[in-house]
């Protein structure tokens, strides 16, 4: 028969997907001899076979009870009792963290007898009231739906007992008026009501989109941890707070966090009453504040990371209530992973696998020319970094809906904004601190945030921020500064970001913590990837700034680019001619300047491979389109063009005349292109250079396609004198030619894969009509987890590459394979192409970083998983 709980004592913190989170780390700190209150733990298994069923599994409740009486024996109470009642909470937690996105209940095991038991028990009538009060909200809420905006808002502590009975009275007619029946007076039926709450929110609305927007798995499902009650809000002595062991923002040792007194852990994460710094604990409670000291250190030691934690302390009593390796921001990431390598406490190894391409990324972004920003509105709690500026919105909903960049603005955030959150640019709150749901959410997905702007004044239905004397309405612009705290009315100018400036020479990283970290994460990264980094790059500029950024060559430079702008004309010369000789004078006029491209780049590259696709897109591309040629024919040229479009008019182009076919119908094109990249690196070489160019011939589907493009380039780069070896060998697009790799790979040097296209093909999607067309609703319904093009199909498209690769190699063993695509610098895919055995990666120059540290990051996690 199949356990479904498991006592705090059973478990430990690598029981993550059995026990959840926070389940398995309650059992860690159980089996520390840490002061945590009693409980056990619903498992994930049991979660699963209710979303399934849609029953509680059989023999759950029994075990249930079994567990809570081994609580009750320990604590000498029992739930429900007249005399002395047990409470109890129940939270969700499941294997990975979602902060506020699931359910919690609290202070179970209240009702009408229960509460005057509670309140004779304590001498406190007052806590008693209050309790019961938050019971009711928080289950009527949880369990029924009904709304939060229903109850009265939460009371202040001017409130007198006789107040919070009679709030308790309105609040019980408030449930049974959207219930339809009574709040249970039976505190079993409260337990059994809240466990399968928390089962199903893990398939509420904010849950499934927090855990598609950080690409956590839908089948997972939730742990339940049920425990004894502590009261944070019994008095003066007593308070709650969230702490972590450095700072999540910046990642600077020392303890950090929030504390309010008289309150429990839902109101400083809530973040509707301002906290105190954790640093005030040791004046109002010195002793709980060293012992709170001791026991963070203790976890860190344990967990080997920054860890967050929940505690209460009631009646100068410290409970440990949750911890879990905290979430933090990518500047905190990189600090915190090299410091650990400091302190002995992790490898370089283990560092690489703490931070994350997507994190360097956000590093990468501009922030605020400080030096050009006016003077701030105001200034808040610094709570995530980064540097926003957008139009105001006062709600969640509007957030979603604009189309432009907006500050979500609010007094604080729940879980329900969580939509409005993803889609903002920044979010400020005028409540809350570095621990609220806005800080922690915002940190864990990048977005910049500032908290707790007291002097704000935030009132959504009049749609206004009023501070001092300056009213702003909705719609109108403000900057936000995560870094500093900063409010700022209208747009702040921005500067490149202090990590770009470091790649590209301009900082250096002494006596600076984030640059040092960087510069040693990514290095080591160089020294372990097996995967090599390529840039897509088409002009001298942008190979400069990749070889800055890391760049080992060249992977794609398109030359399709390179007749764009003036040089168009020469294009429309070559399409409208009539003759071989006009055909050929126009080829004549695109050398010499292809031939000044290509060496421009060798230069740039020199030593490194550099590899040229041969022209790929339709030739109407560089036509006016037919409409504008339709309104203006006003010349004979442009009737000559009208009728060149019209007769080069496909219904659908990506499958038309284009790529490889465009080489075979159009003489002297692939030729033409083949002799400027042999006279480039012919020129190249005679100055001294170390020329590498390779010849890509783009859209093959069939080997004998690349037998006449590569018999063709052959001879030309015969009859070139002191060209280098070229190798020749053709990108890896069309589905077909991923199935008849073996064949091709006969005729080619390379295999490169274009997955943008192979992705379009595979699918049978248009890219251009299909993203804007049917994604979103494909995202929304759980079709996609992310969009084929941003991150590779490793199931569809990936099994093609990886066929294509063994194949390919079956035939030419060690044939060099990389890809090109878009796909080259997305950090999911990277991990995906180092297994399938790619030699390297391509991806723009601004990725280049990214796309080292993942390689590097996919060659630790390969080999740690190996040797388990």
């Amino acid at each position: 028969m199949s356990r479904y709980v498991f006592d705090f004592s059973d478990g430990n913190k690598d029981l993550k997907e059995l026990l959840g989170g926070k389940g398995a780390n309650l059992a860690e700190m159980t089996r520390m001899g840490l002061p945590v209150p009693p409980g056990f733990t619903i498992t994930t298994d049991a979660c699963r076979e209710y979303l399934h069923t849609g029953a509680l599994p059989a023999g759950l409740l029994r075990e249930v009870e079994d567990h809570l009486r081994l609580i009750e024996a320990r604590l000498g109470k029992r739930f429900g009792d007249l005399h002395d009642p047990l409470l109890l909470s129940v939270r969700s937690g499941g294997p990975f963290s979602m902060p506020g996105m699931m359910e919690t209940i609290l202070d179970l095991g209240l009702n009408d007898t229960t509460v005057r038991a509670l309140a004779a028990r304590t001498g406190d009538e007052r806590f008693a009231w209050d309790s019961y009060r938050r019971l009711i909200q928080m289950f009527g809420r949880t369990v029924y739906g009904v709304p939060d905006e229903s109850f009265e808002a939460a009371p202040g502590s001017d409130l007198d007992a006789a107040a919070l009975r009679d709030l308790v009275a309105a609040h019980q007619k408030v449930f049974a008026a959207h219930t339809g029946r009574d709040f249970p007076q039976s505190p079993h039926e409260q337990l059994y009501a809240a466990i399968t709450a928390v089962f199903q929110s893990w398939n509420a609305d904010r849950a499934v989109l927090y855990r598609r927007q950080e690409r956590i798995p839908h089948d997972l499902g939730t742990a339940v941890n049920v425990q004894a009650m502590v009261f944070g809000n019994r008095g003066p002595g007593s308070g709650s707070g969230v702490a972590f062991t450095r700072d999540p923002a910046t990642g600077r040792r020392g303890a950090y966090g929030d504390y309010l007194p008289n309150a429990q852990g839902e109101d400083v994460v809530a973040g509707i009453r301002n906290t105190m710094a954790l640093a005030d604990l040791a004046r109002i409670d010195p002793a709980s504040h060293v012992k709170l000291l001791s026991i963070m250190e203790k976890l860190e030691q344990r967990f080997r990371d920054l860890c967050d934690i929940e505690f209460t302390i009631e009646d100068g009593e410290l409970w440990m209530l949750q911890t879990r390796v905290g979430k933090r921001t990518p500047a905190a990431a990189f600090v915190i992973a090299a410091q650990l390598v400091d302190e002995g406490t992790i490898t370089l190894d283990e560092a690489l696998g703490r931070v994350t391409g997507d994190q360097l990324a956000h590093l990468m972004f501009p922030g605020f020319d400080l030096g050009a920003a006016p003077k701030p509105l105001t200034t808040g709690v610094a709570a995530s970094p980064g540097a926003a500026s957008g139009t105001i919105v006062f709600d969640s909903a509007a957030a979603a809906a604009a189309t432009g960049p907006v500050i979500l603005v609010r007094h604080e955030t729940n879980p329900d904004d969580l939509p409005g959150m993803i889609a903002a640019e920044g979010i400020l709150t005028s409540r809350g601190g570095k621990t609220s749901h806005a800080a922690v959410v915002a940190r864990g997905m990048g977005r910049t945030c500032v908290c707790g702007a007291d002097e704000a004044v935030v009132d959504p239905v009049a749609g206004t921020l009023t501070v001092g004397s300056t009213v702003l309405r909705a719609g109108d612009v403000i900057s936000i500064d995560g870094t500093t705290g900063r409010v700022y009315a209208g747009a702040v100018p921005v500067q490149p970001s202090p990590v770009v400036r470091f790649f590209e020479g301009e900082l250096t990283s002494l006596g600076n913590p984030l640059l040092a970290a960087v510069q040693r994460l990514i290095t080591h990264a160089g020294h372990v990837a097996r995967l090599g980094v390529h840039a897509n790059a088409d002009t001298a500029a942008d190979a400069r700034r990749a070889r800055l950024f890391g760049a080992g060559g060249i992977g794609l430079c398109r030359t399709e680019h390179m007749f764009l702008g003036p040089r168009r004309e020469l294009v429309e010369h070559l399409i409208l001619a009539d003759s071989d000789e006009e055909r050929e004078a126009a080829l004549a006029q695109l050398l010499p300047l292809q031939r000044d491209d290509f060496t421009d780049l060798l230069r740039e590259m020199d030593g490194l491979p550099v590899t040229i696709r041969l022209l790929d897109p339709p030739l109407h591309e560089f036509l006016p389109s037919l409409e504008e040629l339709t309104a203006r024919v006003a010349t004979e040229r442009d009737r000559l063009l009208l009728a060149a479009v019209r007769r080069m008019h496909e219904q659908n182009p990506m499958l038309g005349l284009r790529g490889v076919r465009l080489g075979l119908v159009v003489p002297g094109l692939f030729a033409m292109q083949v002799r400027a990249v042999a006279e480039a690196a012919a020129a190249r070489a005679a100055t001294g250079g170390d020329p590498r160019p390779e010849i890509m011939v783009p859209l093959v589907g069939t080997v004998q396609e690349l037998d006449v493009v590569r018999a063709e380039a052959l001879e030309i780069l015969s009859r070139v004198e002191g060209a280098p070896p070229i190798p020749i060998g053709t990108m890896i697009e069309v589905p077909r030619a991923a199935l008849t790799a073996g064949d091709i790979a006969h005729a080619a040097d390379f295999f490169s894969f274009g997955t943008n296209d192979l992705t379009q093909m595979t699918w049978g999607f248009s890219r251009d009509d299909v993203e804007g067309a049917f994604f979103g609703r494909y995202l929304d319904l759980g079709i996609f987890a992310v969009s084929p093009f941003e991150s590779l199909d490793v199931t569809g498209v990936g099994e093609l590459v990886r066929t294509a690769v063994e194949r390919g190699r079956a035939t030419r063993p060690g044939l060099p394979t990389g890809v090109c695509g878009e796909h080259g610098g997305d950090p999911a895919s990277i991990r995906f192409f180092h297994d399938v055995g790619l030699d390297y990666v391509s991806c723009s120059p601004f990725r280049i970083p990214v796309a080292r540290l993942e390689a590097g990051r996919a060659a630790v996690t390969r080999t740690a998983d190996s040797s388990r």
